[in-house]
């Protein structure tokens, strides 16, 4: 969704540049909720085109999400800034671990053998997926994603698709899809309950949005051409010292 990289971004744009406006924790999630809007838009049209979206399951995310990002946005606005850096600079490390054991952790077929199945046949490489996942286990976990994306402004995709590649036995291309879908409805109903809370700060939302649309449709594209390894693995660093810093500003600016 994007939000893992805005939102540390803005925190520290607003304490370590004195020309740079200082948004409250509240107006940086509310911001981050609007532009996965338009990332999620763009990359799910994107994605729908190269036929990589499960609509069904990722409808199923949404239902479990929604309630989660409603709860979440309302315990976002009891938090102070040391709060909340150290809440998410936590989250931030976690997310980097995640993304560092990822390839080290061994799939499991526990979930796709008491859950539906469903079958993807990748015509580029002539592979045939069976993946699944059991109904009660995808909404409590999409739930957990969507108090997550409530609370911190990010869109959940980089809790999400490890578990549906690695629990869930998902192709990876289905897997990115299918989250960016649940990521677009989610951030809807997000952007609504932030918007109602007064949390969005709209000059600075108009300036992120087109640059966020594009980026994910080049994205997307580059998704189907590249090998993702370097990018991970910078990705892996930059939320390792974001999330860092912030534990440590959150820890002694309170």
């Amino acid at each position: 969704g994007g939000g893992v990289i805005l939102v540390p971004a803005l925190l520290f744009l607003g304490s370590a540049i004195s020309f740079f406006p200082g948004l409250s924790p509240q107006e940086i999630v509310g911001l981050s909720v609007i532009m996965m809007i338009f990332t999620g838009l763009s990359s799910t049209l994107a994605y729908m085109k190269m036929g990589t979206v499960d609509y069904r399951s990722g409808f199923i995310f949404f239902l479990g999400s929604a309630p989660g990002t409603v709860i979440g946005a309302l315990v976002n606005r009891n938090l102070d800034v040391p709060s909340f850096q150290l809440y998410f600079g936590l989250l931030l490390v976690f997310l980097s671990l995640l993304l560092l054991l990822r390839d080290r952790l061994n799939s499991v077929s526990w979930f796709v053998e008491r859950g539906k199945k469903r079958v993807f046949h990748d015509r580029k490489t002539d592979k045939r997926y069976v993946y699944g996942y059991p109904l009660w286990f995808a909404l409590g976990l999409t739930f957990i994603v969507g108090f997550a994306s409530g609370l911190f402004g990010i869109g959940g995709g980089a809790i999400l698709v490890p578990a549906m590649i690695l629990l869930f036995l998902f192709p990876p291309h289905v897997a990115v899809g299918t989250s960016m879908l649940m990521v677009f409805l989610s951030a809807i109903v997000n952007s609504v309950t932030h918007i109602s809370l007064g949390n969005v700060p709209w000059i600075f939302t108009l300036a992120v949005v087109p640059g966020a649309y594009i980026g994910a449709k080049i994205g997307a594209k580059l998704n189907q051409s590249i090998k993702s390894e370097t990018l991970v693995l910078l990705l892996r660093i930059a939320l390792l010292l974001f999330g860092l810093r912030s534990i440590y500003e959150g820890i002694f600016s309170s």
